[in-house]
């Protein structure tokens, strides 16, 4: 499929560092590119804000979609006020535009789970699960109707290649966070179901969705460091099970970052591609810590784009805000 994203595109970002291969553009015409398949995804989407991506996003004509958490922000025990939410969210045109031309799948996190930083703890999430499937328009006779936590894989084909996207609930399950960092992110089911997910796939691609970063490990937000045996476990089985070209995506924050991490097994570095901040980000970012970043942190609106060139097994992963300027891209060639 021709994807044509000619246009201008200004940068509002320090230089990068020499060593990496990420790309902070100045003003520049971008050349059109063909690419096979291209996934959007984006996290951090308050329905009372301004939503000015859309557009920008339909102009990338996506062959799927991925939210990564917080698509709508409700904080709410109260079950009608969320569906009013949700049903606010739907009845946005461009985003309506979105979801009657292509592939749409999507996890949560705290916000539309219904209560900041919740876990297993959260006494509606039983409730909240119906609302967010009928969100992702997730039929009734669906596996995930009946079962605990909205974790759940797709296969996407195109051009004789599959893209497995995974994508897990990091909320349902979790412990509380604890000095002791021991606990659980994922709950036993769902460590059974991913690692039989990996374990018998024969995909050409795997896309793993998280709503919580998992390689950034320093700052002080949620993420898959506090509990670190998890962690580990993840990473473990991504190497164990022999997937093929893993990519780890992931929201939460309100800034966007690439990090980056070189793992023995691995034939190329392992990316995790964080974009967070549709509506509104972290604008008083003034930095953190982080051992595997590549580039720069971003910390104005934006959506992450997934470019996949079967024919040079290379994925170009990009950082587009507000009129489609690009932010910052980076391609991983396996």
């Amino acid at each position: 499929m021709l994807r044509i994203l000619r246009f201008s595109v200004l940068l509002f970002l320090l230089g990068c560092n020499s060593t990496s291969n990420v790309v902070n553009t100045d003003e520049q015409e971008i050349d059109p590119k063909e690419y096979d398949y291209t996934i959007v995804f984006g996290s951090c989407n308050d329905q009372d804000n301004p939503q000015p991506l859309w557009d920008p996003i339909l102009a990338h004509n996506p062959d799927a979609f991925i939210w990564g958490g917080d698509n709508i922000y409700a904080d709410t025990p109260d079950m009608e006020k969320m569906k009013e939410m949700y049903n606010f969210q739907n009845n946005v045109e461009e985003y309506q535009q979105l979801v009657n031309s292509t592939v749409m799948l999507g996890t949560w996190d705290d916000h539309d789970f219904g209560s900041n930083n919740a876990g297993k703890e959260w006494g509606k999430k039983a409730e909240s699960q119906q609302l967010f499937l009928d969100f992702m328009n997730v039929p009734e006779d669906d596996s995930r109707r009946d079962r605990e936590g909205v974790y759940y894989s797709q296969n996407l084909n195109a051009e004789g290649k599959t893209i497995k996207v995974i994508l897990l609930d990091t909320r349902y399950f979790r412990d509380p966070i604890n000095e002791g960092r021991e606990g659980t992110i994922l709950g036993e089911a769902q460590w059974i179901w991913l690692e039989n997910e990996l374990n018998n796939s024969t995909a050409d691609y795997h896309v793993i969705m998280s709503s919580i970063q998992v390689l950034s490990r320093q700052h002080r937000f949620e993420k898959w460091a506090n509990f670190p045996e998890e962690r580990e476990h993840l990473l473990d089985i991504i190497v164990s099970s022999g997937i093929k070209n893993p990519i780890i995506i992931s929201g939460d924050r309100h800034i966007s970052e690439f990090s980056k991490m070189d793992i023995e097994g691995l034939e190329a570095p392992l990316y995790d591609f964080t974009s967070s901040g549709m509506t509104h980000v972290y604008d008083g970012f003034s930095g953190e810590p982080n051992m595997y970043r590549e580039g720069e942190v971003i910390f104005q609106l934006s959506f992450g784009v997934l470019n996949f060139d079967f024919e040079n097994q290379e994925v170009n992963m990009q950082m587009r805000g507000i009129e489609n300027a690009l932010l910052q891209e980076t391609s991983v060639k396996f």
